[in-house]
């Protein structure tokens, strides 16, 4: 089943708001900001083995 656009744009925009909190954590020093950021990126990455 091929994605629906409107699925691939969500999927960036989670991916670009996972990187941004990691990002975000490392240059405020803040790793549970950081940590979140990190497991969001995890959670996407299980989601695509899951298929």
């Amino acid at each position: 089943m091929k994605p629906r656009p409107k699925d691939q744009i969500q999927g960036r925009l989670h991916e670009s708001n996972s990187r941004f909190k990691e990002d975000a954590g490392q240059v405020t020093n803040d790793p549970d900001f950081a940590a979140e950021g990190q497991h969001e990126k995890l959670g996407q990455i299980e989601k695509v083995f899951e298929k």
